[in-house]
């Protein structure tokens, strides 16, 4: 059983089953199934425990700081954080990102490319693939990297490589892999010498052959397991993304589309400065992550996706020929206009990881990353909104700030927020399927982390709904049943519940 696994009896005569933390995802979460006497599951919640609070911390700094302070969010995406933040304050020194000078968008553009594919690369082969090679029930001593390396030496190598050439990228471009500097207000402090970017086209190639290898794993993986994995998990919902003006698949910059489950348009090239009109945040009261939606469904029925899957359901086609081609037979999977699979997600991921390569590769072939016109600077205002495509999805940076450059107000909606209420309609549909009325045992309740894992949560970047979360105090006995409960709401009433 799991060390993490917690059981305990509450006053409906219910069993709570907790499963803490919830592993191989970035950040802590936990999830809890309430099963009456005949092990039916009757709720299954999925908690973010942990508390950041970064809108908090960078209210009070210097607005030129932001891009390299908001990057301590994650180590994994900190470079989404830092482009994100980037393109917002662009805006504060009177540059709208679309008008940045030719070589700092091109730039930035390619610092991008390489963090979804090393952030890509880390979660398949190093997080997911456990899962998908050896079975969601395999012993838990076979769900890590090293038993893939060991028993699927190749795959394993070339997950590790794909990583670090992803990585490589970023370090040519900002200095380090990890927390580098490259935007600034306006655009980049420096370009591509020609060393650096030879020494990124040197293996190029070999990246671009090793992400079709791993597009044509994934694709032989999930529909050998046919209709499981096509079934598990899955939900119908909105999908929400950046496109580009003619429809095809855009990670950097471009206008909001949203569709429903049947592939019909809710909005489409919606400009991101104005998304507080399109959505709109919940707080519930046993997660510190909010709940988006679209404002114009409401809260029961515009709850979304972003992601992989939103982005390749979304577009209308892909720009790189290989990737194209990895989109069409994607999308020939289904019968439907989108793909709901939640499994298909990793497929989705993989796919843009090929996009990724052959995109490094045009623009290291394109003498802008070596040019020497990276700044511009206009007339200043006082609000800056980023929107960018993270690995995980569509995430928001908005910044105000006041006469003396400083930061009096900070919203940021990360990807996995957008995806919490998908990741805990997965996780009740992998409970009530697979789960309910079964005798719960580790290797079991390890399809629960798969659902949630498919979703790649980055669940340290997703928590900041400081102020607005109540307090509660619970009073057990000895047997674990709740004899008193006080709620303290955000604003300081004490409710006795």
């Amino acid at each position: 059983m799991y060390e993490h696994l917690e059981t305990a009896k509450t006053t409906e005569n219910l069993r709570r089953i907790v499963v803490d933390p919830v592993s191989r995802v970035e950040g802590h979460g936990k999830v809890t199934l309430l099963l009456d006497e005949n092990n039916k599951v009757q709720q299954t919640r999925l908690h973010i425990v942990e508390f950041r609070g970064f809108e908090r911390f960078i209210q009070g700094r210097p607005y030129w700081e932001l891009p390299v302070l908001v990057q301590r969010l994650c180590g994994i995406c900190p470079v989404s954080h830092h482009l994100a933040a980037a393109k917002a304050i662009d805006q504060l020194v009177g540059v709208d990102p679309a008008n940045l000078p030719i070589s700092a968008t091109k730039l930035r553009r390619l610092l991008h490319f390489g963090q979804v594919m090393q952030s890509h690369a880390l979660h398949f082969f190093h997080l997911s693939s456990p899962d998908l090679l050896f079975g969601f029930e395999s012993e838990i001593g076979k769900r890590n990297i090293i038993a893939v390396l060991n028993e699927y030496p190749d795959i394993g190598v070339q997950g590790v490589k794909l990583r670090k050439y992803g990585q490589e990228v970023i370090r040519m471009i900002s200095g380090k892999r990890i927390h580098g500097t490259g935007a600034i207000a306006g655009g980049m402090n420096k370009s591509l010498t020609k060393a650096e970017r030879d020494y990124l086209l040197e293996d190029i190639d070999q990246m671009i052959q090793w992400s079709a290898d791993s597009v044509a794993l994934i694709k032989k993986v999930h529909c050998s397991n046919l209709p499981y994995y096509d079934d598990f998990a899955t939900i119908r919902s909105n999908y929400l993304g950046l496109i580009q003006p003619n429809g095809a698949l855009e990670l950097y910059h471009g206008g909001i589309r949203a569709k429903n489950d049947k592939g019909e348009t809710i909005v489409d090239h919606f400009d991101y400065c104005n998304y507080n009109a399109l959505i709109h945040e919940e707080v519930r009261s046993w997660t510190y992550m909010k709940f988006p939606y679209l404002l114009s469904l409401g809260k029961e029925e515009g709850w979304y996706r972003v992601g992989p899957l939103a982005r390749v359901n979304n577009c209308d086609f892909i720009d790189t020929p290989l990737a194209e081609a990895a989109r069409v037979e994607f999308k020939a999977h289904t019968d439907e206009a989108m793909v709901h699979s939640t499994l298909a997600t990793h497929w989705a991921r993989l796919i843009e990881v090929l996009h990724c390569a052959e995109s490094i590769k045009i623009l290291l072939n394109d003498p802008d990353v070596m040019g020497h016109d990276l700044v511009a600077q206009g007339e200043k205002r006082y609000e800056g909104i980023g929107v960018i495509e993270a690995p995980r999805g569509t995430l928001f940076h908005h910044y105000q700030i006041d006469e003396n450059d400083i930061v009096t107000k900070a919203n940021l909606i990360v990807s996995t927020t957008s995806n919490n209420m998908a990741m805990n309609e997965s996780v009740r549909q992998v409970a009530a399927e697979y789960l309910s009325g079964r005798e719960l045992t580790e290797p079991l309740l390890n399809n629960l982390e798969v659902a949630i894992r498919a979703y790649d949560p980055c669940l340290s970047c997703a928590t900041h709904a400081v102020g607005k979360m109540p307090l509660q105090l619970e009073l057990l006995d000895v047997e674990g049943k709740l004899i008193d409960k006080l709620v303290k709401h955000s604003d300081g009433q004490i409710e006795r519940a």
